[in-house]
């Protein structure tokens, strides 16, 4: 039988559960007693269920368009401080890997199922009523959050949710794919594939859909979504500090619009990592892979694109000026993101649970996005639709690349980069530049080899 913590029947009791069967059987059994007179009768409460005595808070973070050779942690010149810092305390995996589509590997990271498992063989939009590609997650497909609720966890979900069917994002749901009804006691994000960060109109808290950015003129979701998550944390510990709780923390970063600060923007131009072209800049993450033992020591680079990309000699000066822009605001929307990343985590070393708490740091869900085409674009929407703005076009848009005025993507010869050593990109699932994710695992508490390096197989399924 189940182990009761506290007196029986009283409000405190609590139980844990084998786990053999969520929700358990219900106990239909009364152990109080009931008289004719109520100053003669014993009450009863069934026992609140709670995870087991040291059960880990776990902190699940993903980001998106994100391909291996982004992150400082794994080779990359784009400082990512937050993600080091998580594989310096615990693991660094080598071998890990998407489905190269961003629905497709949500739905398998929240379910450890194959994505076609539940319905979720490509984004939401494209569903067709065909098994495997419906966007329907069933009943019988537990989210990690289902489960761990049902162990008595509180679990939340910050950011991006491509998961719920376009159908069932408007206002009145219904609501039993979004993330409320998929095991998740509360929801801060945005529905659908990407949104801006400076005016998200797809934001939602739980299922109300808000404008907070319309009173706040600096507002910018990325800062704005760690607020919510340490601000959700905080509280929870402050009304019970016993309580494991399950945060999955997904921003929309990197996906395009490619929206940092100004801040940020100006800090990275600062650093000069994309002048010398994006050749270059393949040998140094390259080099520096080798040198922290993410690759292989014999590892050969794959072949660059000729027939595909030009290389960085072939290009005039506007649009070497105009590419190395476009790059320099996409690292600071990653650099950006990473440093708020760093504010959750130090969130929770600042609440004393950073030692019991799994932190899981993946680099996006996918490789880094080839959706900007050859030459970049200053609006997302229109490249996905095959409009192809001429450089001298875009010059235009130089000095307010990544404000609100823009909604940006980068030229495909720095997505192609960003995945070094490998070859192809996102949506390409035949080759490791659209799958191979870099990821890092701390629990300090547990793990003990500290700053180890795993390069046995993993897929996003392991997660669960």
């Amino acid at each position: 039988g189940q182990q009761i913590t506290g007196v029986p029947g009283s409000p405190s009791a609590t139980t844990t559960l084998d786990g053999n069967q969520l929700p358990p059987p219900p106990d239909k059994k009364f152990g109080g007693k009931i008289e004719r007179n109520a100053l003669d009768s014993t009450p009863y409460w069934p026992p609140r269920v709670v995870p087991p005595k040291g059960a880990p808070n776990v902190l699940l973070i993903m980001t998106d368009d994100a391909g291996y050779g982004i992150s400082s942690t794994f080779g990359g010149v784009i400082p990512t401080p937050s993600m080091d810092r998580i594989a310096e305390e615990g693991l660094r995996y080598t071998h890990f890997h998407s489905t190269a589509v961003c629905s497709p590997t949500r739905a398998a990271l929240i379910t450890g199922r194959n994505h076609h498992q539940v319905g979720t063989g490509a984004i939401p939009e494209l569903s067709t009523g065909y098994p495997g590609y419906n966007a329907l997650m069933t009943k019988d497909n537990a989210t990690i959050a289902r489960i761990l609720k049902g162990h008595g966890y509180v679990t939340s979900w910050f950011g991006k949710n491509h998961n719920t069917p376009d159908l069932q994002t408007s206002k009145i749901g219904p609501y039993d794919q979004w993330p409320i009804g998929l095991g998740f006691d509360y929801f801060y994000g945005f529905m659908g594939g990407d949104t801006s960060q400076w005016q998200p109109g797809n934001l939602v808290r739980n299922t109300t859909y808000i404008y907070p950015y319309e009173d706040d003129p600096d507002f910018n979701l990325v800062t704005a979504m760690a607020d919510d998550a340490i601000q959700y944390m905080q509280t929870v510990d402050a009304l019970n500090p016993d309580q494991p709780f399950f945060v999955y923390y997904a921003p929309g970063a990197t996906h395009a619009p490619h929206h940092p600060t100004q801040e940020w923007i100006d800090r990275i131009t600062e650093m000069h990592l994309f002048d010398e072209g994006w050749h270059k800049l393949r040998e140094t993450i390259f080099a520096r892979q080798k040198k922290l033992g993410v690759i292989p020591a014999d590892a050969k680079l794959t072949p660059w694109p000729e027939e595909h990309i030009k290389r960085w000699e072939q290009l005039n000066d506007m649009e070497k000026k105009l590419f190395i822009k476009q790059a320099n605001v996409f690292a600071a929307y990653v650099a950006y993101t990473d440093h708020e990343i760093g504010r959750v985590i130090q969130a929770v070393e600042d609440l004393g649970r950073l030692d019991n708490t799994l932190i899981i740091y993946i680099t996006g869900d996918n490789g880094t996005s080839s959706e900007g085409g050859p030459t970049g674009t200053p609006n997302e929407v229109a490249s996905v639709q095959s409009v192809h703005l001429p450089v001298e076009a875009q010059m235009q848009y130089y000095d307010v690349w990544g404000s609100d005025q823009t909604y940006p993507h980068m030229s495909v010869g720095w997505t192609w980069a960003f995945g070094t050593p490998f070859s192809w990109t996102k949506m390409v699932s035949s080759h490791f530049g659209g799958t191979k994710q870099g990821m890092a695992i701390s629990w300090p508490e547990m793990i003990k080899d500290k700053g180890g390096i795993r390069n046995q197989f993993h897929h996003v399924v392991d997660i669960a």
